[in-house]
Parts: structure tokens; C-alpha cells; sequence
């Protein structure tokens, strides 16, 4: 028995016009889901699908199919090692029927061949995709095909401690003004380093605990070179660019902090752990983190009131140059061309209902991300969670991307490597950024702006 439709038209109906011969006929499929970054807060990146092969295997019943989907799942807390499973089971042939990873992916893994188009699966204006906010569905695409439907999203703000705020004179009225200082750009980056530097000095934190930035590479790092005036994508052509002086600003932000004494200058290769620890128990002044840290910090850490302890904001401008912003980075459903193309159908049939504004709702609440559509910040659930709607309403419309382009992650290995060396004082920071440009442009040569 064939499900699969010949034409792309036929591909987009409900689970009701996927074309079974008339009778009760019995089919068995087995849809394997790997799922990166998945502890304790975010089981539903998997669990989303179990609930879609419940859904579905009801509404088939309805309709007088025996229908039977068997989920197998394996979750990785890290990235590496799960973008390396992924990679090692896609070159033997088997890889997940399902990947659930970062929008990053979608562009090396799209070019491999390991990916199958989901717009060639699933209809966008039909319901819930056509809730779907555009802007993420335009991050799970690349090279103008949609690859992915979005799993969740997130944004990643500045954090400040209420309580060594006003040890160090911030009124109530001051500290709930913040946010709207920040984006204003009335306070800057440079700005937030006095304030560490203050609390320091009047020994309300440590030394090196003024400011406390995540301890390895990430996507929040771009949040500092777009508070400097830098962009990752020229609008006319759609290249990568890099600006230089974004860059250098950035950098030695970074090593005036350092200089400044806020932050040690060895930070990055520190323990998420420590880190974790000191920031959620109110031992750091400053700091920066994701959305869903207030999840983490709350059922593994012990915080008991998030908004009495901690204020947030954008991440600051770091000159008139740049602006206020932050970073989002959506985790995607991805097909993999494993299976036979009824596999396909029921594994976008299962995304496309995991997408659905209550189960969406339910791995946002849990794990402290941000609505993926209109209607799932209007679910209940969410909307009564003050961080959720907050996160989505305040932080995500500032919030911009990484490129999904196959080349950026020669860019992205450079900037990180530079900010490491300068941060640290192994070279200059005009060494590092002159180390950086040589480097993308001896790998990318005219396809990207240098500026």
C-alpha cells in the first residue's frame, strides 16, 4: 500500500486525503527522531513527536485505517557529539528519519544531499503552518527552499542581579527602567562594564564576577558585533560580510573588560556548571544568557524567584555605530532522506502536528523558549507564563539570526578564534581581526564582503 502522491499538490492535504484504498488495511512504520540539545527542560523536542503519532494514528483510526507508528528516539544534551552521530549515520545510510538541530545545520546538510525539502511535503497556508511567524520560516530555509518547519525558538538577553544593582545606588524605579534604557541606547555595553566595575570596587561580587559572558562559542557572541554596528548578511546581494571595525570594537570590548578586571581574561574554557551556579545564586553582577536559562536555573539550580533576583534587558549597544538587540537561534525538524517516501509522508505529517499552538506551547513553557506562531503565544499554558510571553513580546522582534549559508561557518570559526586570541592577549586586536580577514578571505575569496 502507497501513500505517497504523485504530484506536490497531493503531498499538502490533511492525513485524511493521503490516498488509502477503501477498507481497513493495517500498516506498520517505524520513524526513528534524533534530537540535539535535549536535557532535562527539553524533552519535548521528542516528545512532541510521540503526542503527533498518537494524533495521527487516531485520525486514521476514524477514518477506517490501521495505522501503527512506532517512535524511536535518542537525545543528546551537546552538540557536537550529536551533529557527529548525525553525520557518521547519513555517510552509512541510516541516518533519523527526523533530525531536530539548530537552523545552522540546514545548509551543509541540505547541500550533502541528507535533507528532503519540506515544502515538497507540507502545505504553509494551511493550518498550523499558517500561523508560523515568517521570519522563522525564512530562517528554515536556505538558497530559496523551505528545509525545515521551526521546533522552537529562543532569545538570548543580558541578565543583571536587582539586588547588587541597587547596592550600587539603582533605585527600584532605576532598575525596572533598564530595559527600555537599553533599547533606547541610552545605556551601553560600556556602560554596563562601570556598573560591573562599581560593584567590584564596593566588593558586592568578587573579582572577574562583575561581568560573566557565556564560557565557550555560540551564536550570542554575533549579539556583540551587531551591538558594534556589524552585520552578518549584505541586503543587496545577499553575501556574507564582515565588517572590520564592528570587529575590532568588539574585540576589544572584550579586553577592556579584561583590562577592566570584571572579567578574567582565561573566561572562555570555564565550566558551564560554575557558571550556572554563580549566576543563578546571585554571585555575579552581569551577564548574558538564553531565554530558557530560567528554566534550567529554576529546576536544576535552585532559583526560586527569577524576577525578585534578576532584571534583563536587550544586549546593549556597544556604540552609536550599533543597536540594542539580541540573537535568536531556532531549532528546526528536519527530513532526512532515509526511508521510503511513505516514511516521508508520516514523518511530515508528524512535524507538521508538533507544530500545533498547544504542543508548541508546551516545550516553551517547560523549557523557557519563545512562541514559534501567533496562536501558540494565545494558548493558555503560555500566555499565563509571564517569561514566555514576555520573551516573545519584549525580546524577540530585536532579535536577529546566523546566515544559514554554507560558508558561514568559516566565518564564524575565524571571529571566535580572533575574539579568543585578543581576549586573552595572545595577539593584538588588530593582529586578530587582520588574522581573521586574511582567513575568510583565503577560504571564501569574492563571496564575501569585506568592509
Amino acid at each position: 500500500m502507497s501513500i505517497l502522491k504523485t504530484t506536490k499538490t497531493a503531498l499538502m492535504g490533511s492525513v485524511l486525503a493521503l490516498g488509502f484504498a477503501s477498507g481497513a488495511l493495517a500498516e506498520d512504520y517505524t520513524i526513528t527522531v534524533w534530537s540535539g540539545g535535549t536535557g532535562e527542560t527539553g524533552s519535548y523536542r521528542w516528545e512532541a513527536i510521540q503526542m503527533a503519532a498518537d494524533i495521527l494514528e487516531r485520525e486514521y483510526a476514524v477514518t477506517g485505517q490501521d495505522v501503527n507508528i512506532t517512535i524511536e528516539h535518542q537525545e543528546w544534551t551537546g552538540w557536537d557529539d550529536f551533529k557527529q552521530a548525525v553525520t557518521l549515520a547519513a555517510e552509512a545510510g541510516n541516518a533519523p528519519n527526523i533530525i531536530v538541530s539548530g537552523h545552522e545545520d540546514i545548509g551543509p546538510w541540505s547541500r550533502s544531499g541528507l535533507l528532503r525539502p519540506v515544502e515538497d511535503y507540507v502545505d504553509f497556508d494551511a493550518w498550523p503552518l499558517n500561523q508560523i511567524y515568517p521570519n522563522l520560516i525564512d530562517i528554515a530555509s536556505y538558497d530559496g527552499v523551505v528545509w525545515g518547519l521551526p521546533q522552537d525558538a529562543e532569545a538570548r538577553p543580558f541578565f543583571f542581579s536587582r539586588a547588587h544593582l541597587a547596592e550600587i545606588g539603582y533605585s527600584q524605579e532605576d532598575i525596572d527602567a533598564l530595559p527600555q534604557r537599553v533599547q533606547n541606547g541610552e545605556y551601553t555595553l560600556y556602560d554596563m562594564l562601570d556598573d560591573a566595575k562599581a560593584m567590584q570596587d564596593k566588593g558586592v561580587v568578587a573579582e572577574r564576577r562583575g561581568f560573566m559572558p557565556r564560557v565557550n562559542n555560540g551564536t550570542d557572541y554575533w549579539q556583540f558585533y551587531v551591538s558594534f554596528g556589524g552585520e552578518m548578511v549584505d541586503p543587496e546581494t545577499g553575501k556574507i560580510v564582515l565588517y572590520r571595525q564592528a570587529l575590532t570594537d568588539m574585540y576589544q570590548f572584550f579586553v577592556d573588560a579584561a583590562d577592566m578586571g570584571v572579567v578574567s581574561s582565561t573566561h572562555l574554557g570555564s565550566t558551564w556548571d560554575d557558571w550556572h551556579q554563580a549566576v543563578s545564586s546571585d554571585q555575579v553582577g552581569i551577564w548574558h544568557g538564553g531565554t530558557w536559562h530560567k528554566a534550567e536555573w529554576e529546576a536544576k539550580w535552585g532559583l526560586e524567584d527569577f524576577f525578585g533576583q534578576i532584571q534583563y534587558s536587550l544586549i546593549p549597544a556597544g556604540n552609536e555605530r550599533g543597536r540594542a538587540n539580541t540573537i535568536s537561534h531556532p531549532l528546526v525538524y528536519l527530513m532526512s532522506t532515509t526511508g521510503t517516501d511513505d516514511d516521508a509522508v508520516i514523518a511530515s505529517e508528524l512535524i507538521t502536528i508538533a507544530t500545533e499552538p498547544r504542543i508548541a506551547a508546551l516545550h516553551a513553557v517547560k523549557s523557557g523558549k519563545v512562541a514559534i506562531g501567533s496562536a501558540e503565544a494565545q494558548v493558555p499554558v503560555f500566555a499565563n507564563d509571564r517569561w514566555s510571553s514576555i520573551a516573545t513580546t519584549e525580546l524577540l522582534p530585536y532579535a536577529t539570526a546566523v546566515p544559514n549559508d554554507i560558508d558561514f561557518g568559516v566565518v564564524w570559526k575565524a571571529m571566535y578564534s580572533g575574539l579568543e586570541s585578543s581576549w586573552t592577549g595572545t595577539t593584538s586586536v588588530e593582529d586578530a581581526v587582520n588574522n581573521v580577514e586574511s582567513e575568510v578571505t583565503g577560504q571564501l575569496g569574492d563571496t564575501i564582503i569585506i568592509r
